[in-house]
């Protein structure tokens, strides 16, 4: 059968493959409410061009989904954000970005599924809808810090001011951070990369 007509499958881009020196990947999770810059972070850190599942907002999320400081937003995601970044030669990241509006918060168990950390993003304009996220992390047994988006419009805090306002305990890592600045965003992510390794070392030693 002639298929000269149809489209040819293309393979993979050189900058997509995996480093031949990678001997290890690990799952992470990029979460918080809606409008807090989970697609932002994925997109600044990754080294592969990431992949999105944004869709154009619509008349039919007025009134469901809570656009507060986010008004000029056009698109949502609405199933996950996928990026990759090379802590070291050897060390892997995949990062998975969650829907932040409630309604696909179903989604979130399947995305949470072999995550062996998180960050939790943080707007101070809406302090309130990270109780929930952070609240499903512990119920899924999944670690986190915590990373506050320094949007140019939102209220500054102390970080121990706000460690106290989203009653976290001591150990859990807090941080300012710019999720639209790679070097900001792999900050963040090789917070969590200590914490988690501090843990594991905890865990060693009982």
């Amino acid at each position: 059968m002639d298929f000269n007509g149809s489209d040819t499958i293309p393979g993979p881009r050189a900058e997509d493959q995996l480093p031949h020196t990678a001997q290890a990947a690990a799952k992470i999770v990029i979460v918080g409410g809606f409008g807090v810059g989970k697609t932002t972070m994925v997109g600044s850190v990754s080294e592969i061009t990431p992949l999105t599942t944004e869709e154009t907002m619509t008349q039919a999320g007025i009134g469901v989904d809570d656009n507060f400081g986010s008004a000029s937003k056009t698109a949502t995601t609405v199933a996950m954000d996928f990026g990759r970044i090379s802590i070291t030669e050897q060390l892997v990241l995949y990062l998975f970005g969650t829907p932040g509006q409630q309604r696909f918060w179903f989604l979130w168990n399947g995305l949470f599924e072999g995550a062996l950390g998180a960050v939790v993003l943080v707007d101070t304009r809406r302090l309130e809808v990270s109780f929930d996220v952070m609240g499903r992390l512990e119920e899924r047994g999944v670690p986190f810090v915590v990373a506050i988006n320094t949007f140019p419009d939102a209220p500054r805090y102390d970080i121990e001011e706000l460690r106290t306002a989203l009653d976290l305990t001591p150990d859990i890592p807090i941080m300012e951070c710019d999720a639209r600045r790679r070097a900001s965003s792999r900050d963040v992510l090789m917070t969590l990369m200590r914490f988690l390794h501090s843990l594991a070392m905890q865990g060693a030693h009982t």
